[in-house]
């Protein structure tokens, strides 16, 4: 057994299968809605939260892990003789990072925090990786390098369906939101250097598609052979399933993950979002 203990948050987006799989622990960021607060994961389903979404008029809110959630789970391994290695959502739009940070520089024993810069299954792509490399006995050392390179070539891109997130998150004025809702136009944004980052916009669900298919034939151009592919969704099976399709017919990964996009995020994206992360 590994003396390595590999901890998350939840904006990493890992699917349920492989936290079991890998006894990953996922620190619940904190969701508020209609002034109930959740803890994403532990008592808030991904289910319930888009049903709670649909039948609310407010958009949620986020707060980050806190430092006391993190003294807790750093002295339960700790105690146990464990290292640790915690992968972080986006420090650059999230302080739980910084939380982490603190509460590492308060205790005593080898706690090694890496900033993902990224968020989704961006981040959860690397989590799993290091999940992977633990299993095989890779080294802590040998285990950050290639987080490091993942962190520095992986491409994230998604494309929201319903602006009004966009618009109350301050990623998108109020009228360029009504004016996309009115012509049915989705942006899609990719993560850049830790930020999300409004690069194209397609008018309509198949145009979107196209646009996603597009984009990764681009990055991955004729090396596709060792690239790794993860796929998500809000709730919005429907075009999760053309994308999955249209992935399948166009490209040839090795690999492909599906997971959904959790709380922590679909308080910001919304129901009808989709996207894709490919690494190697």
């Amino acid at each position: 057994m590994s003396d390595l203990k590999i901890i998350c948050d939840s904006l990493a987006d890992v699917p349920e299968n492989l936290v079991k799989r890998y006894d990953i622990e996922v620190i619940p960021l904190t969701i508020i809605i209609n002034d109930i607060e959740y803890k994403d994961g532990q008592n808030l389903t991904n289910e319930e939260f888009y049903k709670l979404i649909k039948e609310c008029d407010e958009i949620p809110k986020t707060s980050q892990a806190t430092y006391i959630q993190f003294e807790e789970i750093f002295k339960k391994y700790l105690e146990q003789g464990k290292k640790i290695l915690y992968i972080s959502g986006s420090s650059k739009v999230t302080g739980t990072y910084q939380s982490a940070m603190i509460t590492k520089n308060d205790l005593q024993g080898e706690i090694h925090i890496f900033d993902s810069l990224n968020l989704s299954y961006g981040c959860g792509a690397q989590v799993v990786t290091a999940c992977e490399m633990n299993e095989e006995g890779k080294s802590i050392e040998e285990i950050i390098k290639k987080l490091e390179e993942i962190r520095d070539n992986i491409l994230v891109l998604f494309a929201v369906d319903n602006l009004d997130y966009l618009k109350k998150g301050g990623r998108l004025s109020a009228s360029k939101a009504a004016i996309g809702s009115m012509l049915s136009i989705k942006p899609i944004l990719q993560m850049q250097d830790g930020f999300i980052v409004n690069i194209d916009q397609a008018r309509g669900h198949k145009k979107v598609i196209s646009k996603l298919i597009s984009m990764t034939k681009e990055y991955v151009k004729d090396n596709i052979e060792d690239k790794r592919i993860g796929i998500a969704h809000g709730d919005n099976e429907i075009e999760f399933e053309k994308l999955k399709e249209a992935i399948n017919s166009e490209l040839n990964f090795s690999k492909m993950t599906e997971t959904k996009i959790g709380p922590s995020i679909g308080s910001h994206t919304g129901a009808g979002t989709i996207g894709l992360c490919i690494w190697k």
